[in-house]
């Protein structure tokens, strides 16, 4: 199988394509063909040439922890949650909405520092008096792994728009802290509500699959009482 990585070898450095060769069991994913390809010292690709391996991130290798997001065949995804059943060919790029650091390594420090910039943590715990512990259960599922803004037609570079994800944390942290809901609607107002497009992007693309639409709906909600 023909594995085609755009490469970058530091965040000043030019991207390039670089192809390999995968002859291994098809009933693995991205992530083991990753592996597969960075599996001995000396790297060599199609052309037989000599070459080094390929920058990626990984940890829990079972979709729960998001460090594996990039583009496969044009589509963002997991690289562990992403067969290679049935494809003929491979094409894997870095995530364009964050800097790169080296090959398919992003920086994704921005989603973190947006929370820390609007002090989006729940503090005192003083929860809603709505039942809404199943809703809460799912937005709390969020990887931080940043398929969903890099999907989202709005977000750019996160110096304004933050994006879905964003989004939930304000809701998460509004329904767990009556204190501080009225500080939180206007932060999620000016930074998300106010520049959304309703696409929905977010939520097709979202390995957990968290109803984005609903923490909006709610956020709105509390907004207008």
């Amino acid at each position: 199988m023909r594995v085609d990585i755009l490469r970058q070898q530091s965040p000043e450095s030019a991207p390039y394509w670089e192809t390999f060769e995968y002859d291994g069991p098809m009933d693995n994913s991205v992530a083991g063909v990753l592996d597969y390809i960075n599996y001995h010292d000396d790297v060599v690709n199609a052309d037989g040439k000599p070459s080094i391996r390929v920058g990626w991130d990984c940890s829990c290798m079972q979709g729960v922890c998001g460090a594996c997001a990039m583009v496969i065949n044009g589509t963002p995804a997991l690289a562990c949650e992403t067969l290679i059943r049935g494809l003929k060919a491979v094409e894997l790029r870095p995530l364009r909405k964050f800097p790169v650091i080296r090959d398919l390594l992003v920086d994704r420090a921005s989603i973190h520092e947006n929370l820390m910039r609007t002090n989006m943590y729940i503090g005192e715990y003083q929860p809603s008096t709505e039942n809404d512990h199943a809703h809460q259960y799912a937005a709390a599922k969020c990887l931080k792994c940043g398929l969903c803004l890099e999907v989202c037609p709005n977000y750019v570079n996160g110096h304004t728009f933050y994006g879905a994800a964003f989004a939930n944390d304000c809701y998460l942290v509004a329904s767990r802290n009556r204190a501080k809901a009225k500080e939180i609607g206007a932060v999620y107002a000016a930074h998300f509500g106010r520049d959304c497009s309703k696409s929905l992007s977010c939520v097709d693309v979202c390995p957990m699959k968290i109803p984005t639409l609903a923490s909006m709906a709610k956020l709105n909600r509390n907004k207008a009482r």
